[in-house]
């Protein structure tokens, strides 16, 4: 297999629909072994088109360049309750690529 699943968590912030299934937000990236390119993206966030959001977000980006243009994005475009906890969800998610490359 020449790709990874990697898995990052934030908790969510109270008042939130998503709060009422999950005290967390995950999102989870396929990624490509070699070039570090997120091949594809999911989350925990409430609605379809939340999810599909973070998806268009991460796709096709290289973790090898580092997290800050997704987490950029986030905070320019995501203005939603979530938005922390988005950025730290991507955070850790890059954090766990960090280990992973590191191992």
């Amino acid at each position: 297999m020449n790709t990874v699943f990697i898995a990052g968590h934030a908790r969510l912030p109270s008042g939130m629909a998503a709060k009422s299934i999950y005290e967390t937000l995950t999102i989870t990236a396929e990624i490509d072994k070699k070039y570090g390119v997120v091949v594809t993206a999911s989350c925990t966030l409430a609605t379809i088109h939340g999810r599909e959001f973070v998806q268009h977000l991460l796709r096709g980006h290289s973790l090898q360049d580092g997290i800050d243009k997704p987490v950029e994005e986030v905070k320019e475009h995501y203005l939603g309750k979530a938005g922390g906890a988005v950025v730290s969800a991507l955070k850790d998610l890059y954090k766990q690529y960090e280990t992973y490359m590191e191992s």
